[in-house]
């Protein structure tokens, strides 16, 4: 079977993309991507590993479910609130805060939990790693006004805050604690406060195991 690249996804832009329709099948493509990211494999065995262990994982598959049932009218009635309270006790006890209306492609990696905090007005493209203590925020006023919108294949460093309607291109890498309130190009990496680039190197040898199987839609 043909793997799932990046070339194969449509790039995130500026012009906030239609968001594919979510039918069961769609979710579990995005679990089984979000799960591939972490070990390579796929399989029962691996998901519960994975879903039992790993807290960053365990969100995100909550969040794909609840990102689901967001979309159904037979969820109106206890399940939506049951997804609603399993994300917010996660949030809790992880540290991790996304909301279900958020964005966000295949692929997500959330190395490891604590002090994330995702506004929900912002985009996340595919195959995303994002470190602890990483805040992606609104701004409310100035040119920069709004959420950003993270490209596929982007490295998000602990600590990171990308702040305002900024874009961060494909294949970046966002260092550790560098406060991000510009654009930044595909493939640059950028450190510091504010941040610059500081390398063309960009995410490679961050992002991996990428090549999962043609599990979505």
């Amino acid at each position: 079977m043909r793997a799932v690249t990046t070339q194969s996804l449509p790039a995130v832009d500026a012009g906030a993309p239609a968001r594919p329709r979510m039918t069961w099948r769609r979710c579990k493509g995005l679990i089984a991507s979000d799960l591939f990211r972490y070990q390579g494999r796929l399989g029962q065995r691996v998901f519960w590993r994975h879903f039992l262990f790993e807290p960053g994982f365990r969100y995100s598959a909550a969040l794909r479910i609840g990102s689901y049932v967001r979309t159904k009218r037979w969820a109106k009635f206890g399940v939506q609130q049951f997804m609603s309270w399993t994300l917010y006790r996660y949030s809790v006890r992880f540290g991790i805060s996304i909301s279900p209306l958020s964005p966000v492609g295949p692929g997500l990696y959330i190395g490891h939990f604590g002090g994330i905090v995702i506004n929900h007005g912002a985009v996340i493209g595919a195959n995303c790693n994002i470190q602890q203590g990483v805040t992606l925020g609104k701004a409310n006023r100035g040119s920069k006004a709004g959420a950003p919108v993270i490209g596929n294949n982007v490295f998000i460093g602990a600590g990171a805050k990308i702040i305002g309607h900024v874009h961060v291109g494909d294949g970046a890498a966002i260092g550790a604690n560098a406060v991000v309130t510009n654009d930044v190009p595909p493939g640059a990496a950028v450190a510091g406060v504010p941040a610059r680039v500081v390398s063309d190197q960009g995410s490679r040898g961050y992002v991996n195991r990428t090549d999962y199987p043609p599990i979505l839609d």
